[in-house]
């Protein structure tokens, strides 16, 4: 039986609940009352061959509670004059929630609009737009709307999420919710406060002018005569701040980059070189160091997609970075090390090599194994010493 029954009437209500309408309709005119929704009814062949059934459905729609049914009268061959429901009607948005018992909810989000009408009128826009997303987030909207004031009174403050002196707020807190206050704040606060080349969740405190943890980059002297610097006497493993890094005044020849840190650790000696372990903060902390570009990069990767789409991004930064490690020699060498790659990209990378990019094709396209993966960590030690012997006396 295909006809509309009572469970079909309240589906249609909860999906204009789970599409936000109701909860707009409370606080604006947008829906119009009374509304009709769909009915589908039996024909004369229904009343002809399922007269029982159709006179038991009837029965079940009428008794409905808080809709208006509009009847019409059909008179039947067979059957006589009958009653059948033409159309239903929901009267108003009282009828519609409590239909779906969604009145109460709908009550508190009456609450959310009118604390926000007083606090931030900017922000009706969004409780318009987000209604559901607005009820899942009322214990906090309070403190969520204290930030939002904070941040008007302090636009690009300059300190740190844990200073911030609003009622009930941590940094915990405002880290939580930084997608939802990307939104709220770029309603609130005059379009200076907000720097618009810092986009993401990663970027909220620079898009609203807070200050970020400094940014820390690891390095190893590979060169023993390098110890006598001042301020790495007797040190190997040394880590600075981005800005520090940047400073540093290094007779440096070579530079190598690796992702491992067992490789960055066990790295050989090598003149006038160092290498840093390039794990967790990316290469923007990097590109601020100038004097880079004035040494001779390696970077060392995997050699999976992921590997030399690093590569083809660090190019971004620094045109001049060779790879190391990364060749078809290398990984023919270590087949009993060969893994599985988890998720191949497949995308063009328009920075590498025509060596690199023949390597990168062979394991996009599945040409030598599927998924094919050697990691940088499987790579012999022998095997390092001596390319990187070959790369040293050839000058390179």
């Amino acid at each position: 039986m295909s006809w509309t029954s009572p469970a079909d009437l309240r589906a249609q209500i909860q999906r204009l609940w789970d599409r936000g309408d109701l909860l707009r309709a409370s606080v604006s005119s947008a829906m119009a009352w009374p509304l009709r929704l769909s009915l589908k009814a039996p024909s004369a062949a229904d009343l002809s061959g399922r007269f029982e059934a159709v006179r038991d459905w009837v029965r079940v729609l009428a008794e409905m509670p808080r809709v208006r049914i509009e009847w019409r009268e059909w008179k039947h061959r067979v059957q006589g004059m009958q009653r059948l429901p033409a159309a239903v009607w929901l009267d108003s948005l009282q009828d519609a929630l409590a239909l779906i018992g969604k009145a109460h909810p709908a009550q508190r989000f009456d609450v959310l609009w009118q604390q926000t009408a007083s606090a931030q009128p900017a922000l009706l826009a969004w409780l318009s737009k987000r209604p559901l997303l607005a009820l899942e987030l009322a214990d906090r909207w309070e403190r969520l709307l204290a930030v939002v004031s904070w941040l008007q009174d302090h636009p690009r403050p300059g300190v740190y999420l844990r200073q911030v002196d609003a009622p009930g707020v941590d940094s915990k807190f405002i880290e939580a919710h930084r997608g939802v206050l990307i939104e709220l704040l770029e309603l609130a606060l005059p379009p200076e406060a907000v720097d618009p080349a810092a986009t993401g969740v990663a970027q909220f405190t620079r898009r609203f002018g807070f200050l970020d943890k400094p940014v820390r980059i690891r390095f190893r002297l590979l060169d023993p005569a390098l110890l006598k610097l001042p301020g790495c006497e007797g040190l190997l493993d040394v880590t600075l701040d981005a800005a520090s890094f940047s400073d540093l005044v290094l007779p440096l020849e070579r530079v190598f980059i690796t992702e491992n840190e067992t490789n960055f650790l066990a790295f050989p000696q090598a003149p006038r070189a160092i290498v840093i372990f390039g794990a967790g903060y990316g290469w923007d902390a990097l590109a601020r160091a100038t004097w880079l570009h004035r040494c001779r990069l390696h970077y060392w990767g995997d050699i999976d997609t992921h590997g030399f789409a690093i590569l083809d991004q660090l190019r971004g930064y620094f045109p001049q970075v060779a790879s190391f490690l990364m060749d078809r020699e290398t990984l023919l060498a270590h087949r009993p090390h060969w893994g599985e790659e988890s998720t191949p990209i497949q995308h063009p990378l328009p920075c590498l090599t025509a060596h690199e990019t023949q390597v990168y094709d062979e394991l996009r396209f599945d040409r030598v194994q599927p998924r094919l993966r050697l990691e940088q960590e499987r790579v012999g030690f022998a095997w390092l010493n001596e390319q990187l012997g070959r790369l040293l006396s050839a000058g390179r």
